[in-house]
């Protein structure tokens, strides 16, 4: 594996919605590849500090270029007002408005995307509404549907932020938890977003992709992923035994590897 390096923290400033946006990055892995950059697009409590260092040990072992940032709301980007409540189609805003203008104002074209969890579910609306924009996705643990093992973990989580040092331990992550927990937790837990389903728009998706997820996976059921090859046509598909909802924290070697060997072996045979 190549020699690590620490990644600096930059700032993109972007104009969204009318407001100004400041959208914390890092370049990872080699500073010049034969591949496509990849994006890697956090969960729905994560950042670039709760990556760690998987993106870089990734992207050094298989010579990619990675950009990890942290989505509004999350890290040290501009933080959610707290009187803010995220609409249900807040992850198709993700996809559709910010990310084109972070990739326009960073100069990146045809990325690939790694998405975990929410994440996930950005790289999938990303792929299916610029189709031709993305040179592939790989997807951890996305939701394309709302189950009800969701919403009772996330419930959970709720239950455990206001009765325990969860706030205290995000704060290693976020520069406002009370951002990022009620923005992610409120827009989840309303009960208008049990309609939420991104189901339709898959079968737009035209890259190659890689789906994941843990057979233990706490926030949902294989049929999260079994749904993306049902609709997606060139998708693949791996269930990794013994592992939960984040099989890059918990396995990141193989992680790494199905993740590598795939966008390599993809761009090598486009």
């Amino acid at each position: 594996m190549n020699e690590m390096h620490i990644p600096q923290t930059q700032f993109a400033e972007l104009t969204w919605r009318g407001d100004p946006l400041k959208l914390e990055y890092q370049w990872v892995g080699v500073k010049q590849s034969d591949y496509p950059v990849v994006v890697f697009l956090h969960e729905g409590l994560g950042s670039i500090a709760l990556w760690k260092d998987f993106p870089e040990r990734m992207c050094r072992a298989y010579g990619l270029t990675g950009l990890v940032f942290s989505r509004y709301g999350y890290g040290q980007s501009t933080p959610r007002p707290h009187d803010e409540r995220w609409q249900m189609t807040f992850m198709h805003e993700q996809a559709r408005e910010v990310l084109p203008a972070l990739f326009a104002s960073l100069g990146l074209e045809r990325p690939w995307l790694f998405g975990h969890s929410d994440g996930g579910s950005i790289a999938l609306l990303y792929a299916a509404s610029f189709p031709h924009a993305v040179d592939g996705i790989v997807v951890v643990a996305p939701h394309i549907l709302v189950e009800d093992v969701t919403i009772e973990n996330i419930t959970q989580a709720r239950e455990a932020y206001v009765s325990s040092d969860f706030a205290v331990k995000l704060k290693r992550y976020h520069a406002d938890p009370e951002s990022a927990f009620w923005g992610w937790n409120n827009v989840w837990l309303d009960p208008a977003f049990r309609a939420w389903n991104i189901e339709g728009l898959l079968p737009d998706i035209v890259c190659p992709v890689l789906a994941i997820q843990g057979a233990g996976d706490e926030y949902g059921t294989l049929a999260q992923v079994q749904g993306i090859v049902r609709k997606v046509p060139q998708a693949h598909l791996t269930v990794m035994p013994d592992c939960g909802h984040s099989p890059h924290r918990e396995q990141p070697e193989r992680v790494a590897q199905l993740a590598g060997d795939f966008i390599t072996r993809a761009h090598r045979l486009a």
